[in-house]
């Protein structure tokens, strides 16, 4: 069962004059009044008293006061908390008589249960590490998130890769007429020479029968001119005159090819060939971009796996409040980040975390609630009754919100009590140690 402050009794503890309160068991009790009238005294000497001379203020005593402080706390497990005399040395008694020190209440008080502030002002991660250390899976997460950091930084190199492939390819031209592999100037040449050559052979039996027309016309002439040679003449025409037929025979169907569109493509082969590598190139570009955007998807899964472990994780830990969780390393509830949330919402967080901290612990500290409206305080008050915590705050206000008001180092309607301090040491029997209680 967790403990609370049933009672307290301050005196001549910073500007708190005497004050006796009586908070209630749970929700919001609420210290209020305007400002230098002690209220936050009040929860400083709360905290001396519990959490030990670490919290002592710089200067104790009220001023212009010659008793010094006076600190006595009522605990619900009836234990009496007291700092008195010269020194504020502390006592712990419990009902039974046996006396404790700070180690007993070490036990029971969590830190920032009495400082909550700490724990407020903490980074979100700071945050988030006391969360995971509570629920016992901090170095799981972690692992985790340095896997997840990991492939996210592999992916997100792959993924820039890919777009400046995509982005290259896009930029490129692409050439239509361009043939699919460069042009060789070589593999040109030898087709001009082949062709050339066969030219050459056409032109000479072109030639054979200009050759053979020459001499079939001379012979001829020397047949008209030689009648006494008329038979040798003849004879000669006549086999001149089968060649001559021969000869048209061979040149008939012979046609020239050009060599024209050879030669341009010579002339043009730089040009032709920087489009084939151009499209080449794209063609590339767009190869890559593809493979790589695949090796992102495949990392994107990935990722979406361990971040699927890690809310498992999570969901299957004790958490302190519903909601809670941790992404990127950072404190989240509802899946708001700790700047979003509302007020209450951030004060709920943090108390649900400290009581994790130490379950025995009941209650919590709270100064400078003025920020907080009053629809948010109202909400806020409700989730501690709901939960059976109790705060204990101050707030700058003398409004009905308040459960007692502080005037001048008095509770008002107190004015002049007088707190009876105890005349000397109680023989309080055997020292009680820490779980016997």
């Amino acid at each position: 069962m967790s403990i609370k402050i049933s009672k307290l009794e301050i005196e001549n503890v910073k500007r708190v004059k005497a004050v006796k309160i009586e908070p209630t068991a749970a929700g919001l009790t609420i210290v209020g009044g305007n400002n230098k009238q002690g209220k936050t005294s009040v929860l400083d000497a709360i905290a001396w008293a519990l959490g030990g001379n670490k919290y002592k203020p710089s200067q104790p005593d009220r001023e212009g006061s010659v008793v010094p402080p006076y600190l006595h706390i009522v605990l619900s497990n009836g234990l009496i908390v007291e700092r008195k005399g010269k020194n504020s040395d502390l006592k712990v008694i419990d009902p039974n008589g046996k006396k404790g020190g700070q180690q007993l209440l070490d036990s029971f008080v969590e830190e920032l249960a009495i400082d909550l502030p700490k724990f407020i002002n903490a980074t979100s991660r700071e945050k988030a590490a006391i969360l995971l250390r509570i629920i016992g899976v901090g170095d799981k997460l972690q692992a985790l998130e340095k896997q997840e950091s990991e492939i996210y930084n592999r992916r997100h190199a792959i993924g820039q890769i890919a777009d400046q492939k995509a982005k290259f390819a896009k930029e490129q031209p692409y050439f239509s007429d361009a043939p699919k592999d460069p042009v060789s100037a070589s593999e040109l040449i030898q087709q001009q020479q082949a062709i050339l050559a066969k030219n050459g052979e056409n032109q000479r039996k072109r030639q054979r029968v200009r050759e053979i027309q020459s001499a079939f016309e001379q012979q001829g002439l020397e047949v008209n001119r030689l009648t006494a040679m008329l038979n040798a003449a003849q004879s000669k025409y006549t086999g001149l005159q089968e060649d001559l037929a021969i000869a048209q025979k061979d040149a008939l169907d012979l046609q020239d090819e050009s060599t024209a569109e050879l030669e341009a493509n010579i002339q043009q082969i730089d040009d032709i060939n920087r489009k084939v590598r151009a499209n080449l190139d794209k063609d590339k570009a767009e190869t890559d971009a593809s493979e790589y955007r695949q090796q992102y998807d495949a990392l994107t899964t990935e990722i979406n796996a361990v971040r699927q472990q890690k809310s498992d994780l999570l969901n299957s830990s004790q958490l302190p409040l519903p909601g809670l969780s941790v992404q990127d390393g950072e404190l989240t509830y509802n899946g708001q980040h700790w700047d979003n949330m509302s007020g209450s919402e951030q004060l709920i967080v943090s108390t649900s975390i400290v009581r994790r901290l130490k379950p025995q612990c009941g209650f919590i500290l709270l100064d400078k609630l003025e920020q907080m409206d009053m629809k948010t305080l109202a909400e806020f008050g409700d989730w501690l009754e709901q939960e059976g915590l109790q705060a204990i705050a101050t707030r700058v206000s003398t409004g009905e919100e308040c459960s007692i008001i502080i005037e001048d180092g008095y509770v008002v309607g107190q004015e002049g009590i007088e707190i009876q301090q105890p005349p000397g040491e109680i023989d309080a029997g055997p020292t009680w140690k820490a779980g016997e209680f």
